[in-house]
């Protein structure tokens, strides 16, 4: 009998790095090599294997199919290494959670005492992006995405819907010179912008939701703008104008009273929903079902309405 095809283990963890970063010197950088050296390793790999693993494109690599089942056996198998070591040491786990920048500032982080109560052992690592993060090329477990429509099938992976309105500090409605009770008053204020990149093009909260409602851009008294999103809630906490306000980021703020939305139900522009995502690696991880049963509870118990 032929015997069993045995690959190196030493060449596996290059072949493995090299695979998430799709790029031969990210990988050389992460293990402290030269990309020359990666690069012998995985030759010596594919002479084992008996096949290509990668192939360029461009100026960048992909896998072959041979590759990407080598791939996904190894991430297979780190994770129930990775398993393993959480039963046998019975301590501190680790957990990787990305989503959108305004949601991770002003929602996530916020809401993450709650889980650190309940699970004191669990280290959360929170990575904000407002690009989407692919996660089978990255260490990270879980997703928070934002989806303008949702395909079918993922409405069971629904955390909440995403909807965008104008808020204003309550000081903002006393004001008799400046009254706020049509969309027309916005004329008289200052509208807080926030203006940022996504998915390599330019957004604008305002001009968004203007498009939502059909309604006409306003030529405003003036228009401060934030590269942050997070910033223009402070402005507007200070009462230095009108903001788009966006839910469940502002849950907290428009359930206190710190935030009020002039306009009402009315003025709400539905503009998707957002999902949970988990990396398939990850699935079955029982700190990964904590999070996520946990996530869906906050969301749920917080409600989605406009207060």
């Amino acid at each position: 009998m032929a015997p069993h095809r045995r690959i190196s283990l030493q060449l596996i963890r290059g072949f493995w790095v090299a695979a998430r970063h799709l790029s031969f010197t990210r990988a050389a950088e992460e293990l402290c090599l030269t990309q020359s050296a990666v690069s012998r390793e995985i030759k010596k790999l594919e002479a084992q294997v008996g096949r290509p693993l990668f192939r360029r494109i461009n100026r960048g690599l992909e896998l072959t199919d041979a590759g990407l089942e080598l791939y996904r056996a190894v991430e297979e198998g780190v994770s129930v290494i990775d398993a393993a070591a959480e039963r046998i040491a019975g301590q501190h786990q680790e957990l990787s959670v990305t989503t959108s920048v305004p949601l991770a500032s002003l929602w996530l982080v916020p809401h993450l005492a709650r889980f650190a109560k309940t699970h004191p052992m669990t280290d959360v690592r929170i990575v904000g992006s407002n690009d989407v993060v692919d996660l089978g090329q990255t260490n990270i477990d879980i997703a928070i995405r934002y989806f303008r429509n949702a395909a079918l099938g993922e409405t069971e992976t629904m955390l909440a819907p995403y909807s965008t309105f104008p808020v204003c500090a309550p000081k903002l409605l006393d004001d008799p010179e400046r009254p706020l009770h049509t969309v027309a008053d916005l004329s008289r204020h200052v509208l807080l912008e926030f203006e940022t990149t996504t998915q390599g093009r330019p957004w604008f909260d305002w001009d968004i939701w203007f498009q939502a409602m059909k309604i006409q851009s306003i030529v405003a008294a003036g228009r401060q703008r934030f590269a942050h999103y997070d910033q223009v809630i402070e402005a507007a906490l200070a009462g230095m104008g009108i903001a788009i306000g966006k839910r469940p980021h502002l849950n907290a703020h428009l359930l206190s009273g710190d935030l009020c939305a002039p306009f009402g139900p009315n003025s709400i522009a539905a503009l998707g929903s957002f999902h949970l995502v988990i990396a398939e690696r990850s699935a079955g991880r029982t700190v990964v079902e904590q999070f996520a049963t946990w996530i869906r509870d906050e969301f749920r118990q917080e409600g989605n309405g406009l207060a």
